[in-house]
């Protein structure tokens, strides 16, 4: 993705999805209802949100106008 990520107050939807935890491990992670990838790690939505235009993102993944986590607790990359 090379567009950057407007505030999310500009839209209706919450801009970035953490999926529920896939069978192996990982969760996928959606940006715009755009697939950036299997996060197994914080560290790793972070680097998708960097790739997508936004800088510094580690501290809007608590923040729900921004992200929000489907079917586990946040922060969990374990499998289901």
């Amino acid at each position: 993705m090379s567009h950057e990520l407007s505030d999310p107050e500009d839209t209706c939807d919450v801009p970035i999805t953490v999926h529920r935890a896939a069978g192996a491990g990982g969760r996928r992670v959606t940006i715009r209802a755009q697939t950036a990838g299997l996060a197994h790690s914080d560290a790793d939505v972070v680097e998708f949100l960097r790739r997508a235009g936004l800088p510094d993102a580690d501290y809007v993944l608590d923040d729900p106008r921004w992200v929000k986590w489907q079917g586990g607790r946040p922060h969990e990359y374990g499998a289901a």
